[in-house]
């Protein structure tokens, strides 16, 4: 396997710093319910309360303050089912520059309605990674935007460590952190974040058993696209890319999946325990500690709760409230 560049412990600092005039320094939360039922001390770093409702929003904005004067006069344009196509539209709307935004025909209907609200230009196109590739491409090629990628760049993954840089600056007694893992620009920087701001704090990711390419590579030591994924967590659909990928196998302890029903239980526990909205894909690394798989008795753990974008007439558990 290749080495890959990596952000340092002061590209992540710098970007903390970069982004704190624009974005929110979201809350930890814990539930003492949650904690009892598991015999553990539970951190929720909050990221369904940032900018966009999502981390994503970390990663878009530093990258979109690090580009040069030719390149904000262009525009900017990446593919995302959601929550970094939201993310760079509001990125890009606060320093008045475009973004061309192209989003599978199939995406949440919320998160296509935000980015519209944001100010970005949809180009729709099938539900497959060669679509949405083949696309971004010939709007590139039309319009001299930048391409900002949803994971696979170095700026994004800075972005997205400051999630776990703040959780551990005000919990630095933590011992283990989970993360969900789509394209794993989140787990990228996660990891790097425990590496550089923890104290040996171990690094588990949760994947839908649905969407387990990221398992799969890592379990492996071979790189496994993802192929027609199926879950509801809609956030986690993407393969790892090129620079998430080494990051991962070199920093991250474990991979692990859960089921659908999981998922359902884990998020419906966060919305009647804890009473805040988390939208399926964040609710992934609480299904693992309900399946056994992700062990957090008598730890000190963090759990990103990486978004709260929601359709709330597609619910989970809707027959059930």
């Amino acid at each position: 396997m290749a080495e890959v560049h990596v952000p340092d412990k002061a590209a992540i600092e710098q970007a903390g710093k970069r982004i704190s005039g624009y974005l929110h320094r979201t809350p930890v939360l814990t539930c003492s319910a949650i904690n009892r039922m598991f015999g553990s001390e539970l951190y929720f770093k909050c990221e369904n309360f940032q900018k966009a409702g999502a981390f994503k929003s970390r990663g878009a904005t530093n990258a979109v303050l690090q580009l040069n004067p030719d390149e904000l006069a262009c525009g900017v344009a990446t593919h995302s089912s959601g929550n970094h196509a939201a993310a760079l539209a509001l990125a890009a709307s606060r320093l008045g520059i475009r973004a061309y935004i192209v989003m599978p025909e199939n995406s949440n209907r919320i998160k296509i309605n935000a980015v519209k609200e944001y100010g970005g230009i949809i180009t729709f196109c099938e539900p497959t990674l060669e679509a949405r590739e083949l696309t971004l491409k010939l709007l590139l090629n039309k319009t001299s935007a930048t391409e900002i990628h949803p994971y696979n760049d170095l700026r994004i993954i800075a972005g997205q460590a400051t999630a776990a840089m703040e959780l551990l600056e005000d919990f630095p007694d933590i011992q283990m952190i989970s993360a969900p893992v789509g394209g794993g620009g989140l787990l990228s920087g996660t990891a790097l974040a425990a590496r550089y701001f923890g104290r040996s704090v171990k690094v588990v990711a949760a994947e839908p058993a649905g969407a387990d390419d990221a398992c799969r590579s890592f379990k492996s030591g071979s790189f496994i696209p993802s192929v027609n994924p199926k879950t509801m967590a809609d956030g986690l659909l993407t393969s790892l890319g090129s620079i998430t990928y080494p990051i991962i196998m070199k920093y991250v302890d474990d991979i692990v999946t859960v089921g659908e029903e999981s998922i359902t239980e884990a998020m419906k526990m966060v919305w009647e325990r804890m009473k805040i909205i988390i939208e399926p894909s964040s609710a992934v690394p609480l299904a693992a500690i309900l399946e056994k798989k992700l062990h957090v008795g008598n730890l000190k753990a963090g759990i990103i709760i990486s978004g709260g974008n929601v359709d709330l007439s597609a619910l989970p558990f809707k027959q059930v409230i």
